[in-house]
């Protein structure tokens, strides 16, 4: 295995990495936001207030996309093991 193949395999974990958290870690951020415009807005500095939102969303978040996900992992490690024969040749 050659510098060139490990900073491709380095890469495209990176890239798998991204894709799979990006859509929790937007929806937190944009739940985040709101829930930061609003107590802003209304003078509420409850601590917890924006744990709850955050919580039921990123549930909901992982509910719709944790399919996805698991297919974007399962293909990335079967193609990793399918390089497995070759890697010390």
């Amino acid at each position: 295995m050659d510098a060139a193949q490990v900073i491709d395999l380095g890469r495209e974990s990176l890239w798998i990495a991204v894709k799979v958290a990006a859509p929790l870690l937007g929806v937190a951020l944009a739940i985040g936001l709101l829930v930061g415009i609003l107590q802003a807005a209304t003078s509420i500095q409850e601590m917890t207030l924006s744990f709850i939102p955050k919580l039921a969303l990123m549930v909901l978040a992982l509910v719709i996309f944790g399919g996805w996900q698991i297919a974007v992992m399962v293909d990335f490690f079967q193609r990793i093991f399918e390089r497995i024969p070759t890697l010390f040749i």
